[in-house]
């Protein structure tokens, strides 16, 4: 097997080239039906087809939930695979987010569902949980690296209910999400321009300066939008690491729907406020 160019070094020419931008492709019910769509399959279908044509050839990462596909069942599926094909195809790189979490050959079995090259949904990066340990995540780590694909570990996410689990303090005095990004650290170390091992922090959680988000890797920001942080928000949140953040739309954009252009007007006008941020930081 013959990896690509690893995902960080992939992503980072991505930022560069098409703006530090990722939509994601989150087909529930509502939307669905704001869009004067059926919510079934054909529905489904209209609606990720229209966001990867409008969108696919211009953002630097296009983020499918896979939830909102698996809810019909195997032909649900076979929409996300074609999504997820199509995406790569026009240029976008993939992040499917599906929060894949386990041990030992299941966590293979996720892994090589989402990251090797044989699989229909062969995605260039996975969101995944890791709070069976990080140590469980080891053979995603490994065909990531086999694959030049990447992960984006969830650490801090804007979950109110997630910082039970993420903030709790370990017996050496770090609280679970500083260890998740310290594990990333490592993962990424001497990787140039950009590690392949990612973390999830949420855009709306405010100062983090307690944290050492310097990760060498890439910062998935989702709360963007609708959520209600704004691209001028982001050097407050993630300090010196904002260049590494990707900024996560996804009702902020696919509520401008059905409409082509006006998706990609929205998503436009995301990325503009984010570089002009980062042009002046």
């Amino acid at each position: 097997m013959t990896a690509p160019a690893p995902f960080g070094a992939r992503l980072r020419h991505a930022m560069d080239t098409r703006g530090p931008l990722c939509v994601g492709i989150d087909p529930h019910a509502s939307l669905l039906t704001g869009w004067g769509l059926t919510d079934d399959v054909s529905g489904l279908e209209r609606f990720s087809r229209t966001v990867v044509a409008a969108l696919a050839d211009r953002v630097a990462v296009l983020k499918p939930q896979s939830a909102f596909f698996e809810r019909f069942g195997s032909r649900g599926v076979a929409v996300l695979e074609r999504t997820v094909q199509e995406a790569r195809a026009a240029g976008a790189l993939v992040v499917t987010d599906a929060k894949r979490g386990d041990i030992g050959s299941t966590m293979a079995g996720y892994a090589e569902t989402f990251l090797h090259p044989d699989s229909p949904l062969f995605s260039d990066a996975l969101t995944v949980s890791p709070y069976l340990g990080y140590g469980s995540l080891a053979p995603a780590v490994e065909l990531a690296r086999r694959t030049g694909t990447g992960l984006f570990v969830l650490a801090l996410t804007s979950n109110p209910e997630g910082g039970e689990v993420q903030r709790a303090v370990r017996a050496d005095g770090r609280d679970v999400g500083a260890t998740m990004l310290a594990h990333l650290a490592a993962e990424n170390a001497g990787e140039e321009p950009l590690g392949s091992f990612g973390a999830v922090v949420g855009a709306t959680l405010g100062d983090l300066s307690s944290y050492d988000l310097a990760i060498n890797g890439p910062l998935l920001a989702p709360g963007v939008g609708a959520q209600g942080a704004t691209a001028a928000d982001l050097p407050a949140v993630f300090g010196s690491a904002v260049r590494d953040v990707v900024p996560s739309v996804s009702r902020g954009v696919l509520r401008h729907g059905p409409d082509a252009g006006a998706l990609r007007s929205a998503a436009d006008r995301f990325a503009d406020e984010i570089r002009a941020v980062l042009a002046a930081v």
